[in-house]
């Protein structure tokens, strides 16, 4: 059975988001525990794009969690919504066009 392109790209879309989650939340652990040092360019760059590409759907999520004591769990929140968002559109797609 052949697969929609569109759903594909929907999938690596998804699915590249997060492991930009992913990276993002190792490298603010590696930067909270000083084992990078922001002073570098290419380390600067790298954190100003991750938190430019993930902030802006995180800070929602962050508004309704109730504080948790310093542990930020937004990034699993969201993971999980994608993850759910990529089923419902399989499960979409082949109720209606299969």
């Amino acid at each position: 059975m052949a697969t929609n392109p569109f759903l594909w790209l929907i999938s690596e879309l998804i699915w590249l988001y997060i492991y930009i989650l992913i990276a993002s939340a190792v490298l603010s652990w590696l930067i909270a525990f000083n084992v990078v040092n922001t002073r570098n360019d290419v380390v600067r760059n790298i954190a100003n794009f991750l938190y430019v590409a993930t902030e802006p759907v995180l800070r929602p999520i962050r508004n309704m969690l109730p504080a948790m004591g310093g542990i930020d769990i937004s990034p699993l929140v969201l993971m999980i919504g994608l993850i759910f968002l990529e089923k419902l559109i399989y499960w979409l797609y082949f109720q209606i066009f299969m």
